[in-house]
């Protein structure tokens, strides 16, 4: 359910004050290299990190090798739900560390500094695509009730704040609790999520959509997600994640 407009002003005051606190509790260290720096990242971490630059996929922004191309290898070869996509950096070298530091040991507030690189990147393109909505790639209650959060969620909701477009959390649910997708190949994943999403009969389907997640790995998720967000109504899908692997 989205926030009404009358309340999201108070709402987005409570977040700022929320992060400002966490900044007091844990002073802001580099999530990469976990030197204390008051820049989120240290400047020899962001002269080294693995940003996506061009020529990258026309329709998942995977960095490829040869400018003469306009997809990746699975891109040229699969159909895909979404839309477009981007991502802030390949998923090698310190970004996978930090992400799982994000995911699993509570660093929740690793999402204001993923969220700024996001809209600093490609806040431009957000709203060239006419973005609508921002929804997050849900978990399964039993997993959130666990890890305590949906990452994809904080991503979701400061991404959100900064560009000023509505946050709804609950349009797509998970109705199973699926194996982890790290564990399976390309055809075991898209089997593993047969069924595993839905979405929500009471929300009202924007025209176009921005689903957010922590890492794009095959695709299948935001692939499946997105065909059904497609089937309920909305026009065009685009999704943004911390991110993405390399071409093959």
């Amino acid at each position: 359910m989205a926030i009404a407009n009358g309340s999201r002003t108070a709402v987005d005051k409570l977040a700022v004050l929320g992060w400002k606190a966490l900044d007091v509790l844990y002073p802001p260290h580099c999530p990469f290299c976990g030197n204390l720096t008051k820049a989120g990242i240290c400047g020899q971490c962001r002269q080294s990190l693995p940003y996506i630059m061009e020529p990258r996929c026309m329709k998942c922004g995977k960095p490829i090798k040869r400018e003469d191309e306009e997809y990746c290898r699975d891109c040229a070869r699969m159909r895909r739900g979404y839309d477009q996509g981007r991502s802030v950096w390949t998923h090698t070298g310190s970004v996978p560390h930090a992400i799982y530091q994000f995911k699993f040991h509570n660093k929740r507030y690793h999402a204001k500094l993923f969220a700024g690189e996001m809209v600093r990147l490609y806040g431009d393109w957000i709203g060239r695509c006419g973005i609508e909505a921002v929804v997050p790639v849900p978990l399964h209650s039993s997993r959130r009730r666990k890890r305590g959060f949906n990452q994809a969620e904080l991503l979701a909701r400061e991404l959100g704040r900064r560009m000023q477009i509505p946050v709804y959390a609950r349009a797509v649910f998970r109705i199973r609790n699926t194996r982890p997708q790290k564990q399976l190949d390309g055809r075991e994943r898209q089997e593993n999520l047969k069924g595993a999403f839905a979405v929500s009969k009471r929300w009202n389907c924007p025209k176009s959509v921005l689903l957010v997640d922590d890492i794009y790995t095959t695709g299948s998720t935001i692939h499946r997600i997105a065909g059904l967000l497609k089937k309920a109504g909305v026009q065009k899908v685009y999704f943004m994640t911390i991110s993405i692997g390399q071409d093959k």
